[in-house]
Protein backbone atom coordinates (compact mmCIF):
# COMPACT_ATOMS: atom_id res chain seq x y z
CA UNK A 1 0.00 0.00 0.00
CA UNK A 2 1.48 3.74 -0.87
CA UNK A 3 2.24 5.68 2.00
CA UNK A 4 1.12 8.87 -0.14
CA UNK A 5 -1.78 9.70 2.56
CA UNK A 6 -4.52 10.73 -0.10
CA UNK A 7 -3.77 8.08 -2.47
CA UNK A 8 -3.92 5.21 0.73
CA UNK A 9 -7.37 6.95 1.56
CA UNK A 10 -8.62 6.76 -2.26
CA UNK A 11 -6.97 2.92 -2.10
CA UNK A 12 -9.26 2.01 0.89
CA UNK A 13 -12.89 3.54 -0.98
CA UNK A 14 -11.54 1.36 -3.99
CA UNK A 15 -11.29 -1.33 -2.17
CA UNK A 16 -15.14 -0.74 0.06
CA UNK A 17 -15.91 -0.70 -3.83
CA UNK A 18 -14.43 -3.85 -5.32
CA UNK A 19 -15.86 -6.20 -2.34
CA UNK A 20 -19.65 -5.14 -3.36
CA UNK A 21 -18.94 -5.01 -7.09
CA UNK A 22 -21.89 -8.02 -8.10
CA UNK A 23 -19.03 -9.26 -10.19
CA UNK A 24 -16.70 -10.27 -7.67
CA UNK A 25 -19.42 -10.99 -4.84
CA UNK A 26 -23.04 -12.19 -6.82
CA UNK A 27 -21.85 -15.87 -8.05
CA UNK A 28 -21.64 -17.26 -4.73
CA UNK A 29 -25.10 -16.99 -3.43
CA UNK A 30 -26.97 -17.87 -6.88
CA UNK A 31 -28.50 -20.99 -6.93
CA UNK A 32 -28.61 -23.32 -10.12
CA UNK A 33 -30.84 -22.05 -12.60
CA UNK A 34 -34.27 -23.46 -12.04
CA UNK A 35 -35.96 -25.61 -14.76
CA UNK A 36 -39.09 -24.38 -16.46
CA UNK A 37 -39.39 -20.58 -17.43
CA UNK A 38 -37.35 -18.00 -15.76
CA UNK A 39 -37.89 -14.52 -15.26
CA UNK A 40 -34.91 -11.71 -13.84
CA UNK A 41 -36.40 -8.44 -12.67
CA UNK A 42 -34.90 -5.48 -10.89
CA UNK A 43 -33.97 -2.25 -9.82
CA UNK A 44 -31.26 -0.02 -8.47
CA UNK A 45 -27.75 1.41 -8.95
CA UNK A 46 -26.30 -1.64 -9.06
CA UNK A 47 -29.25 -3.71 -10.79
CA UNK A 48 -27.82 -3.64 -13.98
CA UNK A 49 -24.24 -5.08 -13.34
CA UNK A 50 -26.30 -7.86 -10.75
CA UNK A 51 -28.17 -8.68 -14.16
CA UNK A 52 -24.59 -9.23 -16.34
CA UNK A 53 -23.49 -11.12 -13.08
CA UNK A 54 -26.47 -13.97 -13.47
CA UNK A 55 -26.05 -13.66 -16.92
CA UNK A 56 -22.58 -14.82 -16.78
CA UNK A 57 -23.14 -17.66 -14.78
CA UNK A 58 -26.81 -18.76 -16.03
CA UNK A 59 -26.22 -17.52 -19.78
CA UNK A 60 -29.29 -15.44 -21.56
CA UNK A 61 -32.62 -14.92 -19.33
CA UNK A 62 -35.62 -13.44 -20.02
CA UNK A 63 -36.33 -10.25 -17.87
CA UNK A 64 -36.48 -6.48 -17.28
CA UNK A 65 -33.83 -4.42 -15.04
CA UNK A 66 -34.11 -0.70 -14.53
CA UNK A 67 -31.08 0.97 -13.81
CA UNK A 68 -29.67 4.72 -13.19
CA UNK A 69 -28.96 6.89 -16.55
CA UNK A 70 -25.64 5.69 -17.64
CA UNK A 71 -25.19 2.56 -15.58
CA UNK A 72 -26.97 0.18 -17.74
CA UNK A 73 -24.22 -3.34 -18.57
CA UNK A 74 -24.73 -5.47 -21.87
CA UNK A 75 -26.77 -8.51 -21.00
CA UNK A 76 -27.70 -10.64 -23.67
CA UNK A 77 -31.38 -11.77 -22.67
CA UNK A 78 -32.29 -9.37 -19.97
CA UNK A 79 -33.28 -6.16 -21.32
CA UNK A 80 -31.91 -2.99 -19.12
CA UNK A 81 -33.96 0.20 -19.14
CA UNK A 82 -32.09 3.95 -17.81
CA UNK A 83 -34.01 5.84 -15.89
CA UNK A 84 -34.20 8.96 -13.19
CA UNK A 85 -32.25 9.00 -10.12
CA UNK A 86 -33.12 10.78 -7.27
CA UNK A 87 -36.70 12.04 -8.58
CA UNK A 88 -38.47 9.16 -10.84
CA UNK A 89 -39.15 10.26 -14.42
CA UNK A 90 -41.85 8.86 -17.25
CA UNK A 91 -39.11 6.83 -18.33
CA UNK A 92 -39.18 4.67 -14.89
CA UNK A 93 -42.89 5.12 -14.77
CA UNK A 94 -42.86 3.23 -17.99
CA UNK A 95 -40.87 0.70 -17.45
CA UNK A 96 -41.83 -0.33 -14.10
CA UNK A 97 -45.76 -0.86 -15.86
CA UNK A 98 -44.26 -3.08 -18.30
CA UNK A 99 -42.49 -5.10 -15.69
CA UNK A 100 -45.77 -5.01 -13.39
CA UNK A 101 -47.13 -6.63 -16.94
CA UNK A 102 -44.39 -9.37 -16.93
CA UNK A 103 -44.84 -10.65 -13.76
CA UNK A 104 -48.94 -11.17 -14.21
CA UNK A 105 -48.35 -13.14 -16.86
CA UNK A 106 -46.35 -15.78 -14.73
CA UNK A 107 -48.04 -18.94 -12.96
CA UNK A 108 -47.51 -21.58 -10.08
CA UNK A 109 -44.40 -23.39 -11.54
CA UNK A 110 -42.78 -20.44 -12.72
CA UNK A 111 -39.48 -18.25 -11.10
CA UNK A 112 -38.45 -14.81 -10.22
CA UNK A 113 -35.06 -13.63 -9.58
CA UNK A 114 -35.43 -10.05 -8.11
CA UNK A 115 -32.07 -8.20 -8.40
CA UNK A 116 -32.53 -4.97 -5.73
CA UNK A 117 -30.43 -2.52 -4.99
CA UNK A 118 -30.07 1.26 -3.64
CA UNK A 119 -32.12 3.58 -5.61
CA UNK A 120 -34.97 1.40 -6.64
CA UNK A 121 -36.97 3.79 -4.74
CA UNK A 122 -36.85 6.49 -7.31
CA UNK A 123 -36.44 4.02 -10.34
CA UNK A 124 -39.35 1.74 -9.57
CA UNK A 125 -42.30 4.40 -9.83
CA UNK A 126 -45.72 3.29 -10.14
CA UNK A 127 -48.05 6.25 -8.18
CA UNK A 128 -51.08 4.74 -6.80
CA UNK A 129 -54.81 6.13 -7.35
CA UNK A 130 -54.60 9.31 -9.50
CA UNK A 131 -51.47 9.81 -7.91
CA UNK A 132 -49.63 11.73 -11.32
CA UNK A 133 -45.88 11.61 -11.95
CA UNK A 134 -45.30 15.17 -11.44
CA UNK A 135 -46.74 15.37 -8.08
CA UNK A 136 -44.96 12.18 -6.92
CA UNK A 137 -42.05 14.25 -8.38
CA UNK A 138 -42.91 17.05 -6.41
CA UNK A 139 -42.90 15.20 -3.13
CA UNK A 140 -39.57 13.75 -3.69
CA UNK A 141 -37.98 16.97 -4.13
CA UNK A 142 -39.43 18.11 -0.87
CA UNK A 143 -38.65 15.45 1.22
CA UNK A 144 -34.73 15.26 -0.19
CA UNK A 145 -34.72 18.50 0.72
CA UNK A 146 -36.01 18.24 4.09
CA UNK A 147 -33.41 16.42 5.79
CA UNK A 148 -35.40 13.78 6.65
CA UNK A 149 -34.03 9.98 7.10
CA UNK A 150 -33.96 7.32 4.57
CA UNK A 151 -36.48 5.88 6.53
CA UNK A 152 -38.72 8.69 6.72
CA UNK A 153 -39.09 8.97 2.82
CA UNK A 154 -39.44 5.32 2.49
CA UNK A 155 -42.00 4.80 4.91
CA UNK A 156 -44.01 7.52 2.83
CA UNK A 157 -43.21 6.15 -0.56
CA UNK A 158 -44.93 2.90 0.26
CA UNK A 159 -47.72 4.45 1.04
CA UNK A 160 -47.75 6.10 -2.44
CA UNK A 161 -46.95 3.77 -4.54
CA UNK A 162 -48.50 0.17 -6.24
CA UNK A 163 -44.84 -1.58 -6.35
CA UNK A 164 -43.03 -0.64 -3.31
CA UNK A 165 -43.77 -2.16 -0.04
CA UNK A 166 -44.16 -5.42 -1.16
CA UNK A 167 -46.15 -4.70 -4.11
CA UNK A 168 -43.89 -5.90 -6.74
CA UNK A 169 -43.57 -9.57 -5.36
CA UNK A 170 -47.27 -9.68 -4.78
CA UNK A 171 -47.74 -9.24 -8.50
CA UNK A 172 -45.73 -12.39 -9.39
CA UNK A 173 -47.78 -14.79 -7.12
CA UNK A 174 -47.85 -17.52 -7.38
CA UNK A 175 -44.72 -17.78 -9.10
CA UNK A 176 -42.01 -18.53 -6.84
CA UNK A 177 -39.70 -15.47 -5.95
CA UNK A 178 -35.57 -14.74 -4.77
CA UNK A 179 -34.46 -11.57 -4.06
CA UNK A 180 -31.25 -10.88 -4.03
CA UNK A 181 -30.19 -7.70 -2.45
CA UNK A 182 -27.57 -5.35 -1.87
CA UNK A 183 -28.05 -3.04 1.32
CA UNK A 184 -27.39 0.68 1.15
CA UNK A 185 -29.68 1.58 4.18
CA UNK A 186 -28.49 1.99 8.10
CA UNK A 187 -29.49 -1.69 9.50
CA UNK A 188 -29.66 -3.25 6.37
CA UNK A 189 -33.35 -3.85 6.58
CA UNK A 190 -34.57 -5.82 3.43
CA UNK A 191 -37.50 -3.85 3.84
CA UNK A 192 -36.03 -0.29 3.74
CA UNK A 193 -33.95 -1.22 0.55
CA UNK A 194 -34.99 0.67 -2.06
CA UNK A 195 -38.54 0.61 -0.24
CA UNK A 196 -38.75 -3.23 -0.01
CA UNK A 197 -40.86 -4.11 -3.07
CA UNK A 198 -40.47 -7.64 -1.79
CA UNK A 199 -41.06 -7.15 1.30
CA UNK A 200 -44.07 -6.34 3.07
CA UNK A 201 -45.08 -2.91 4.59
CA UNK A 202 -45.50 -2.58 8.56
CA UNK A 203 -46.39 1.28 8.30
CA UNK A 204 -49.17 3.17 7.62
CA UNK A 205 -50.69 5.66 5.99
CA UNK A 206 -50.94 7.78 9.24
CA UNK A 207 -47.35 7.14 10.43
CA UNK A 208 -46.82 8.78 6.69
CA UNK A 209 -49.25 11.89 7.26
CA UNK A 210 -47.78 12.52 10.77
CA UNK A 211 -43.74 12.38 9.20
CA UNK A 212 -44.44 14.91 6.51
CA UNK A 213 -46.23 17.59 9.37
CA UNK A 214 -43.14 16.40 11.42
CA UNK A 215 -40.48 17.51 8.46
CA UNK A 216 -42.76 20.11 7.21
CA UNK A 217 -43.06 18.71 3.96
CA UNK A 218 -46.61 19.92 2.23
CA UNK A 219 -47.74 17.37 -0.20
CA UNK A 220 -49.78 17.82 -3.23
CA UNK A 221 -53.49 17.60 -2.47
CA UNK A 222 -53.91 14.32 -4.37
CA UNK A 223 -51.34 12.69 -2.05
CA UNK A 224 -52.78 14.49 1.23
CA UNK A 225 -56.03 12.77 0.07
CA UNK A 226 -54.61 9.31 -0.61
CA UNK A 227 -52.95 8.90 2.71
CA UNK A 228 -56.31 10.14 4.54
CA UNK A 229 -58.54 7.60 3.02
CA UNK A 230 -56.14 4.78 4.00
CA UNK A 231 -53.12 4.51 1.81
CA UNK A 232 -51.78 1.20 0.02
CA UNK A 233 -50.71 -0.69 2.92
CA UNK A 234 -49.53 -4.54 1.80
CA UNK A 235 -49.02 -6.47 5.24
CA UNK A 236 -46.21 -8.62 5.51
CA UNK A 237 -48.60 -11.49 6.10
CA UNK A 238 -50.48 -11.26 2.92
CA UNK A 239 -50.24 -14.75 1.44
CA UNK A 240 -49.15 -13.31 -2.07
CA UNK A 241 -45.49 -12.40 -0.42
CA UNK A 242 -45.42 -16.26 1.02
CA UNK A 243 -43.59 -17.57 -2.30
CA UNK A 244 -40.91 -14.84 -1.85
CA UNK A 245 -37.33 -15.52 0.11
CA UNK A 246 -35.15 -12.34 0.73
CA UNK A 247 -31.50 -12.70 0.25
CA UNK A 248 -29.20 -9.96 1.42
CA UNK A 249 -25.65 -11.00 0.10
CA UNK A 250 -23.49 -7.37 -0.08
CA UNK A 251 -23.44 -4.82 2.51
CA UNK A 252 -21.55 -2.09 4.14
CA UNK A 253 -20.40 -3.82 7.19
CA UNK A 254 -18.52 -6.20 4.63
CA UNK A 255 -17.00 -3.33 2.59
CA UNK A 256 -15.67 -1.30 5.93
CA UNK A 257 -14.23 -4.83 6.85
CA UNK A 258 -12.13 -5.38 3.92
CA UNK A 259 -10.70 -1.57 3.91
CA UNK A 260 -10.08 -2.29 7.50
CA UNK A 261 -8.14 -5.11 6.81
CA UNK A 262 -6.06 -3.44 3.85
CA UNK A 263 -5.77 -0.57 6.57
CA UNK A 264 -4.10 -3.18 8.93
CA UNK A 265 -1.56 -4.90 6.47
CA UNK A 266 0.00 -1.36 6.22
CA UNK A 267 0.93 -0.69 10.15
CA UNK A 268 -2.42 0.81 11.11
CA UNK A 269 -4.97 0.91 13.85
CA UNK A 270 -8.01 0.61 12.31
CA UNK A 271 -11.36 1.57 14.55
CA UNK A 272 -14.78 1.06 12.67
CA UNK A 273 -17.48 4.03 13.95
CA UNK A 274 -20.31 2.13 13.14
CA UNK A 275 -21.93 1.28 9.74
CA UNK A 276 -25.06 2.50 10.14
CA UNK A 277 -24.92 6.22 11.24
CA UNK A 278 -27.65 8.44 10.60
CA UNK A 279 -27.96 12.17 10.86
CA UNK A 280 -27.09 15.97 9.81
CA UNK A 281 -24.13 15.41 7.52
CA UNK A 282 -22.42 18.86 8.99
CA UNK A 283 -23.33 17.48 12.94
CA UNK A 284 -21.84 14.28 12.22
CA UNK A 285 -18.92 15.45 11.13
CA UNK A 286 -18.08 17.62 13.77
CA UNK A 287 -18.52 15.03 16.09
CA UNK A 288 -16.02 13.33 14.42
CA UNK A 289 -13.52 15.89 14.35
CA UNK A 290 -13.66 16.24 17.94
CA UNK A 291 -13.28 12.40 17.97
CA UNK A 292 -10.19 12.70 15.41
CA UNK A 293 -8.45 15.79 17.69
CA UNK A 294 -9.12 13.96 20.87
CA UNK A 295 -7.54 10.59 19.47
CA UNK A 296 -4.47 12.39 18.08
CA UNK A 297 -3.69 14.46 21.46
CA UNK A 298 -3.54 11.61 23.36
CA UNK A 299 -0.95 9.91 20.92
CA UNK A 300 2.53 9.41 21.42
CA UNK A 301 5.11 10.21 18.56
CA UNK A 302 5.91 6.52 18.26
CA UNK A 303 2.05 5.84 18.15
CA UNK A 304 0.68 3.75 15.11
CA UNK A 305 -1.46 5.81 12.77
CA UNK A 306 -5.53 5.46 13.35
CA UNK A 307 -8.16 5.03 11.23
CA UNK A 308 -11.85 5.47 11.87
CA UNK A 309 -14.22 4.16 9.52
CA UNK A 310 -17.63 4.76 9.35
CA UNK A 311 -20.71 3.56 6.86
CA UNK A 312 -24.66 4.45 7.20
CA UNK A 313 -26.25 7.23 5.20
CA UNK A 314 -26.18 10.70 6.26
CA UNK A 315 -28.41 14.19 5.41
CA UNK A 316 -28.49 16.99 4.22
CA UNK A 317 -31.14 20.04 5.13
CA UNK A 318 -31.04 22.29 1.73
CA UNK A 319 -30.81 25.61 3.02
CA UNK A 320 -28.99 27.29 0.04
CA UNK A 321 -28.81 27.15 -3.36
CA UNK A 322 -25.61 25.27 -3.99
CA UNK A 323 -25.22 21.18 -5.17
CA UNK A 324 -23.92 19.66 -2.03
CA UNK A 325 -24.57 16.20 -1.15
CA UNK A 326 -23.87 14.90 2.05
CA UNK A 327 -20.63 13.04 1.87
CA UNK A 328 -18.75 16.51 0.15
CA UNK A 329 -20.70 18.82 3.03
CA UNK A 330 -19.37 16.05 5.91
CA UNK A 331 -15.72 16.45 4.44
CA UNK A 332 -16.54 20.27 4.14
CA UNK A 333 -17.62 20.69 7.80
CA UNK A 334 -14.68 18.36 9.17
CA UNK A 335 -12.22 20.46 7.08
CA UNK A 336 -13.52 23.39 8.91
CA UNK A 337 -13.69 21.85 12.56
CA UNK A 338 -10.27 20.48 12.11
CA UNK A 339 -9.01 24.36 11.12
CA UNK A 340 -5.87 22.92 9.70
CA UNK A 341 -4.97 20.30 12.09
CA UNK A 342 -1.94 18.95 10.77
CA UNK A 343 -1.22 14.58 10.31
CA UNK A 344 -5.17 14.32 10.06
CA UNK A 345 -6.75 13.39 6.78
CA UNK A 346 -9.86 12.06 5.35
CA UNK A 347 -12.27 10.55 2.62
CA UNK A 348 -15.65 10.59 2.43
CA UNK A 349 -17.68 9.17 -1.05
CA UNK A 350 -21.34 7.54 -2.12
CA UNK A 351 -20.18 4.05 -2.73
CA UNK A 352 -22.46 4.63 -6.00
CA UNK A 353 -20.26 6.58 -6.93
CA UNK A 354 -22.87 10.00 -6.78
CA UNK A 355 -23.20 11.76 -3.48
CA UNK A 356 -26.72 13.18 -3.66
CA UNK A 357 -27.56 15.18 -7.10
CA UNK A 358 -23.82 15.56 -8.19
CA UNK A 359 -21.97 13.25 -10.63
CA UNK A 360 -19.54 13.15 -7.90
CA UNK A 361 -18.23 10.27 -5.26
CA UNK A 362 -17.39 12.43 -2.57
CA UNK A 363 -14.10 14.41 -1.90
CA UNK A 364 -10.77 14.52 0.09
CA UNK A 365 -9.60 16.76 3.09
CA UNK A 366 -5.94 17.27 4.94
CA UNK A 367 -4.40 20.03 6.71
CA UNK A 368 -3.94 21.58 3.53
CA UNK A 369 -7.72 22.13 2.07
CA UNK A 370 -8.24 25.23 4.23
CA UNK A 371 -5.08 26.87 2.40
CA UNK A 372 -6.02 25.56 -1.20
CA UNK A 373 -9.34 27.79 -0.08
CA UNK A 374 -7.53 31.16 0.12
CA UNK A 375 -5.48 30.77 -2.92
CA UNK A 376 -8.53 30.01 -5.04
CA UNK A 377 -10.51 33.32 -3.36
CA UNK A 378 -13.32 30.57 -1.19
CA UNK A 379 -14.60 30.89 2.04
CA UNK A 380 -15.46 27.53 2.94
CA UNK A 381 -18.10 28.76 5.64
CA UNK A 382 -20.06 30.13 2.86
CA UNK A 383 -19.48 27.60 0.80
CA UNK A 384 -20.71 24.85 3.71
CA UNK A 385 -23.78 27.71 4.72
CA UNK A 386 -25.12 27.40 0.95
CA UNK A 387 -24.68 24.13 0.78
CA UNK A 388 -21.75 24.24 -2.09
CA UNK A 389 -19.47 21.80 -1.00
CA UNK A 390 -19.00 19.75 -4.11
CA UNK A 391 -18.61 23.47 -5.98
CA UNK A 392 -16.02 24.36 -3.43
CA UNK A 393 -14.02 21.07 -3.67
CA UNK A 394 -14.66 21.15 -7.20
CA UNK A 395 -12.61 24.55 -7.41
CA UNK A 396 -9.79 23.59 -4.99
CA UNK A 397 -9.61 20.37 -6.86
CA UNK A 398 -10.23 17.91 -3.94
CA UNK A 399 -13.34 16.05 -5.25
CA UNK A 400 -13.60 12.39 -5.73
CA UNK A 401 -15.00 11.63 -9.43
CA UNK A 402 -15.43 8.05 -10.03
CA UNK A 403 -18.04 7.80 -12.43
CA UNK A 404 -21.08 4.86 -12.26
CA UNK A 405 -18.91 1.88 -9.30
CA UNK A 406 -22.21 -0.40 -10.42
CA UNK A 407 -23.04 -0.96 -6.93
CA UNK A 408 -24.20 0.73 -3.68
CA UNK A 409 -23.41 0.15 -0.35
CA UNK A 410 -23.98 3.86 1.16
CA UNK A 411 -21.40 6.11 2.43
CA UNK A 412 -18.09 5.05 3.58
CA UNK A 413 -15.54 7.60 5.20
CA UNK A 414 -12.45 7.74 6.72
CA UNK A 415 -9.95 9.82 8.58
CA UNK A 416 -6.78 9.08 9.24
CA UNK A 417 -5.03 9.87 12.43
CA UNK A 418 -1.21 10.63 12.41
CA UNK A 419 0.93 11.01 15.63
CA UNK A 420 2.76 14.72 15.89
Amino acid sequence: MTTDTPALLRQLFDRAVAVADPMQSLAAVLPPKPAGRVMVIGAGKASARMAEAVEAEWGPCEGLVITRYGYARPCTGIEIVEAAHPVPDAAGQQATRRMLDLLECLGEGDFVLALISGGGSALLTAPAGDITLAEKQALTDALLASGAPIGVLNDIRKQISDVKGGKLAAAAYPAQMLALLISDVPGDDPADIASGPTVGDTGDATRALEALDRWSVTPPASITAYLRAGGAPLPPNDTRLTHVRNVIYAAPAQSLAAAAELAQASGISVEILGDALEGEARDVARAHAAEALNRQAAMSSGSKPVLLLSGGELTVTRRGDGIGGPNAEYALALALALDAAPGIHAIACDTDGVDGAAEVAGALIGPESLAHAVATGDDPAVALADNDAHGFFGRIGDQVVTGPTLTNVNDFRAILIQPL
